[in-house]
């Protein structure tokens, strides 16, 4: 393992493969090679995927994984505030997700259930910022009624896809658009989306729908917790329209200013999303680790306490805390993810 100071990088691809299609988006975007099952890159990650040791986990350029790294000087990663917070986690899940089909209805449980059920810390909130959208793509999220556990557990049995998707409240989106999705809606998003995913550093999924798609629904699609359990972690009542205005960030509102917040109020306790706009030199983002995905144009990444990093669209990079507060130069565009800001240790 390095012995180097951490410093920003650019991060090597660590597509994956995964039970729905997709992928080439995400390819052309960020190089390696094609595949029908690759449909997400997991950046920046110490966590894995459900049931397996190391798959999901991130490298850094010199093949150090990230988590090991973190472990070795978890304050120049980090930062004392984060360390105190929240321990050596980095609080955080970033992803690419390129839905080449319709992903299935699931659903994530809330921290309260993971840590009851699953004797887990972190539940699944997330968000999706769509990056590339086809005409007429829609997310879908919430029952659009109220709904009773036998009739969902009925249209699950019987694999009732039409009902489960019909039941669901969509919404078309955009570029630029921005989607909260709490722990314990049920949700899918259709083909044609790219999105950048942000997360709870978790990898935990609860199939209402499985039929068509390559996996074992009936045996993995309850955390083996067996459905009665693992439906529980579903909010049935409906989301209304308001509500779900209120989860949604449309990209065309967006202030055309750097580090504009991408995020809805109510994600502040789980991640921060900005877009960072340069054609001279952008705004300042504070130290603290982060997770940059360039968009669009080329430019540097210019930090108070490492090198000038040249990147240019397609590029992940990680900043560790120990890079200071750094910013971009050049004509170029890109979204940062962070952990939530520190709170006391144990608040959600």
């Amino acid at each position: 393992m390095s012995e180097a100071l951490p410093e920003p990088q650019l991060l090597p691809p660590n597509q994956v493969e995964h039970f729905y299609r997709g992928g080439d988006r995400i390819t052309a975007m960020r190089g390696g090679s094609f595949g029908l099952y690759r449909p997400e890159e997991w950046i920046a990650s110490v966590t894995t995927m459900a049931g397996q040791e190391a798959l999901g986990l991130s490298r850094l350029a010199d093949g150090t994984l990230l988590r090991d790294a973190i472990a070795a000087d978890p304050e120049g990663w980090l930062g004392r505030a984060h360390l105190d917070a929240y321990g050596t986690s980095t609080e955080l899940l970033v992803k690419l997700l390129d839905a080449g089909e319709r992903l299935p209805v699931h659903v994530h449980p809330d921290r309260a259930f993971a840590r009851q059920h699953l004797g887990l810390p972190h539940g699944k909130t997330e968000a999706w910022i769509v990056l590339e959208a086809d005409e007429g793509a829609r997310v879908r999220l919430g029952f659009a009624e109220p709904m009773r556990l036998a009739d969902v557990r009925a249209m699950a049995e019987a694999q009732d896809t039409e009902a489960l998707v019909g039941a669901l409240r969509a919404r078309p989106v955009r570029p630029g658009d921005a989607v909260l999705v709490p722990a314990g809606l049920p949700h899918c998003i259709d083909a044609g989306l790219l999105v950048l995913e942000l997360q709870e550093p978790t990898d935990l999924s609860i199939l209402l729908e499985w039929s068509g798609f390559a996996i074992d629904g009936r045996q993995q699609g309850h955390l083996g917790l067996g459905f009665d359990l693992a439906y529980q972690a579903l909010r049935l009542d409906a989301l209304d329209q308001a509500e779900l205005d209120r989860l949604v960030v449309d990209g065309a509102q967006v202030a055309d200013t750097d580090l504009a917040n991408l995020m809805p109020a109510a994600a502040d306790p789980y991640f921060r999303a900005h877009r960072l706009h340069s054609t001279q030199a952008s705004g300042t983002v504070e130290a603290g680790f982060a997770v940059l995905l360039v968009t669009g144009g080329s430019g540097h990444l210019v930090s108070a306490a490492a090198d000038r990093l040249a990147v240019r669209r397609g590029n992940a990079v990680v900043v560790p805390w120990r890079a200071g507060a750094w910013h971009l130069e050049g004509e170029v565009d890109g979204v940062v993810c962070r952990p939530p800001l520190p709170t006391p240790a144990g608040t959600d």
